[in-house]
């Protein structure tokens, strides 16, 4: 009972703090960039917007929705899309609400896809497979950014032009080890063998080889078979995303570039893991302020931009998820109504 109802301070802690910092971040801008930017500023470049934008946003957020779906069917071989749909919208709307929405994130997979008659051992490899293609392509981000900065030469000076080539090769070389070790066995021993090296280093006493193995003997049938189309389903789910804060710069006349959209987009996404707020909230919109009035764009047009955004990627899936949840919940209790109902013998021919 202590932990439960520690669980709901933190957890109203969290989610205060993140309306503190939405409601407060002209304060927060100014103090971040020295530039002030007031309320009615933001609104009056919210008023700016076009009915046909947000229809174009909205589509493009369903679309990444879609894409994401491919995601879970992939990691999940039976799981329709319109399951998939139902899943990452109540999971979503769960971390939304939670600062360490992950566990309860999990905990809802395991209801969803045991009512819809899958066994334990299929939903773990899906969480797993599904959790590492989310962790290998949100690494993969920031070295997207970096190189796109440096490919339009939108650096400083050398020195940190050659220090952002070294990280964005180190990050890539990093994902590519983590992938191959997935993949191949020679690769595998390898890396277990560095890592128990490691660990003997820093004395810890675990056996990561183990580990590693451990993983890959509960996810390679699905790595080896379905690695194109979990790939393909995160690159089209964070290109929508993308595309999305595109519409969003242009909507408010933030647009600082290409290369600067990426290196944007790729730091929000990775101010999505901090875990103080649910999912970031208020911290990613503090960010995508700092980054894009670095590039040059005005303080209302950046904090609008990153409150759009913050809106498509964060705000929205609550009710969303809440929905597609309900429904969930309301054809579950219809359908244990109508199986309690069904005759004894219907039941046994219907299983014959």
């Amino acid at each position: 009972m202590k932990n439960k109802w520690l669980q709901i301070t933190l957890s109203a802690l969290s989610l205060a703090l993140a309306v503190a910092l939405v409601v407060y971040l002209p304060q927060i801008v100014q103090a971040l960039t020295g530039k002030p930017v007031s309320w009615r500023e933001i609104g009056a470049v919210f008023r700016m917007l076009d009915a046909r934008v947000i229809v174009l946003m909205a589509v493009l957020w369903l679309l990444s929705l879609l894409a994401y779906t491919f995601v879970l069917t992939g990691s999940l071989p039976g799981l329709s899309h319109l399951q998939a749909l139902t899943l990452n919208a109540a999971g979503s709307a769960v971390s939304n609400l939670l600062p360490f929405g992950g566990a309860a994130g999990v905990a809802l997979t395991f209801a969803m896809t045991r009512g819809w008659g899958f066994a334990n051992r299929p939903i773990v490899v899906m969480t797993l497979v599904s959790g590492i293609w989310n962790t290998l392509f949100r690494f993969m981000l920031p070295a997207a950014g970096i190189l796109a900065l440096l490919v339009a030469g939108q650096v400083p000076n050398p020195a940190v032009a050659k220090a952002g080539w070294v990280g964005a090769v180190s990050i890539l070389a990093l994902c590519a080890v983590v992938a191959a070790a997935l993949y191949w066995d020679r690769a595998a021993a390898v890396v277990g063998r560095g890592l128990d090296a490691v660990a003997r280093l820093l004395r810890l006493k675990v056996r990561a080889s183990e580990a590693l193995g451990r993983l890959r003997a509960d996810t390679a049938g699905i790595v080896h078979t379905r690695w194109a189309r979990l790939s393909l389903g995160m690159v089209c789910f964070l290109g929508f995303q993308w595309a999305i804060m595109v519409v969003c710069m242009v909507a408010t006349g933030a647009y600082p570039g290409l290369a600067e959209s990426i290196a944007v987009f790729a730091l929000s996404r990775l101010l999505t893991s901090a875990l103080i707020t649910p999912s970031g909230a208020g911290i990613m919109e503090g960010g995508v302020v700092l980054l894009l009035t670095a590039f040059g764009v005005h303080t209302a047009p950046a904090t609008a931009t990153a409150l759009l955004f913050g809106f498509w990627t964060y705000t929205i899936e609550i009710p969303f998820g809440g929905l597609a949840l309900g429904a969930w919940a309301l054809l579950r209790r219809r359908n244990g109504r109508g199986a309690a109902a069904e005759p004894p013998s219907a039941i046994s021919k219907a299983s014959q």
